[in-house]
This record gives C-alpha cells, sequence and structure tokens, in this order.
C-alpha cells in the first residue's frame, strides 16, 4: 500500500493510504452488481415493452439506463467522493491539494472511465504503476482514492470531549464538510503538538474567512480552534 502525501491549504503535509488496485477493483465489482441487479429488475418489470415497435424501446431502455450511465458521477458527487462499492471498501476520492473534489473533478474522472475502464481495463494496469495509484481519470483530475480505514473519524475523538450540556457557539460551521473538518482537526493537531504558532493563526484566520464568523468570543487560536471542533461534531453528529 503506497503513502500519499497531500500538501493542505496551511502548507501542512498530511499522510493517507492511498488505497490499493484490489481495493478499487473490488469496489468497483460491487458498484458493477448494483448496476446489473437494476437492469434484471428492470427486464422483469418492463417486460411488458417487448411489444413496442423498435424507436420506442429504444426511447425508453436509453432512459431508463441513465442511473447506470451516471450511477458514479452522482453517488460521487453526492456522498463526497464515494459510491456504495467504495463506502463498502471504506475508500474515498480526493483532491492531491487537499482541497474537496469539486463536481468537475468528478465529472473528469467519471468522462475518462471510458479509457480507464471500458477499453481492456487500461486504468486497472495504469494503477499497478502509478506512485499515487491512480488511473488516467485521476490523473486528468488531480485526485487520488485514499483508504480510510484504521483512522480515526472525527467525530469519535470529539464526541468524548462533549459535556451533555455543551452549548455550540458557531452555528456557521455547518459550512464546512467532513472533508474541510477533518483536514482542519489534522493540521491542528500538528502545529498544536509542533508548537508551529505561525500555521495555528493561518488556520484560525482560514476558518473565520470559510466560516464566515464576524466575532471570535476565544482568546488564543488553540481555543477558538478546538471549540469550531467541537461545534462542527455538535451540529453533525446527528445527521
Amino acid at each position: 500500500m503506497s503513502e500519499l502525501q497531500i500538501n493542505t491549504t496551511q502548507n501542512v503535509k498530511i499522510k493517507f493510504n492511498a488505497a490499493g488496485g484490489g481495493e478499487r477493483l473490488l469496489a468497483f465489482i460491487i458498484d458493477g452488481a448494483i448496476k446489473i441487479g437494476y437492469y434484471l429488475i428492470l427486464n422483469k418489470i418492463f417486460g411488458a415493452f417487448e411489444g413496442m415497435d423498435e424507436w420506442s424501446q429504444i426511447g425508453i431502455n436509453t432512459i431508463l439506463s441513465f442511473p447506470v450511465m451516471f450511477y458514479t458521477l452522482a453517488l460521487e458527487s453526492f456522498f463526497q467522493g464515494q459510491t456504495i462499492g467504495k463506502r463498502a471498501l471504506k475508500i474515498r476520492v480526493v483532491k492531491i491539494d487537499g482541497y474537496q473534489a469539486s463536481l468537475s473533478d468528478y465529472v473528469v474522472r467519471w468522462f475518462f472511465r471510458i479509457v480507464d475502464v471500458y477499453i481492456f481495463g487500461l486504468g486497472f494496469f495504469v494503477m499497478l504503476f502509478s506512485k499515487k495509484t491512480q488511473r488516467l481519470g485521476d490523473m486528468a483530475a488531480g485526485t487520488a482514492v485514499i483508504t480510510l480505514k484504521d483512522q480515526v473519524n472525527i467525530s469519535h475523538t470529539i464526541l468524548e470531549n462533549l459535556r451533555q450540556d455543551y452549548k455550540p457557539t458557531y452555528p456557521n460551521v455547518i459550512k464546512l464538510s467532513d472533508n474541510d473538518a477533518r483536514i482542519i482537526k489534522d493540521t491542528f493537531t500538528t502545529a498544536r503538538l509542533s508548537k508551529d504558532y505561525e500555521t495555528l493563526i493561518k488556520l484560525r484566520t482560514k476558518i473565520i474567512e470559510v466560516v464566515g464568523i464576524k466575532e471570535v468570543k476565544q482568546g488564543t487560536d488553540i481555543q477558538f480552534i478546538d471549540v469550531i471542533l467541537k461545534d462542527y461534531n455538535f451540529y453533525t453528529q446527528d445527521m
């Protein structure tokens, strides 16, 4: 399993394990089985349309095929880089520069599936020789697939620190995504342990800008970021 190093916007390097080719292939097989199951169900339900003329059948089949055609693109976009197969294998698509992948990134990856998957499985062989286990679509989109196994989830670690009567301070933290919160947590932990106060200041400034905080109620950078992480956990733990 190769190691993947991501540079965050605060110039802090975070290390992840890139998902192996076997994991990605198994996730692909799971997603493929779901698509096949969908077709089998359609065949049973809409078998009555076989008596229609050829053009009507083509039109109906095309429309009903949309969920399969856009399955990967739709799920990765809605579930922050995961399909059902990826979620089952605990792997996720991320940007190499530390940002959360955007819709355009997912579109590029999805478009390149034509080459990666349907032309002799070229993408799988490219992954085997890629340092970051990337297929052509990943290289074009600037993404990689990481494994989430053996990593502590942010909500688990912070949940233990929340009191029963905890009252949040910044409701705007819901503007953050899980990926944003993870990067903040990792950067915060690294900077605090190494006493990198410059990075803590930059991180605080970035959070204020992104979340849209008008008034900071904590005296130090460490106190402020700690409250941001707790507030994020408070508002998202039941979602």
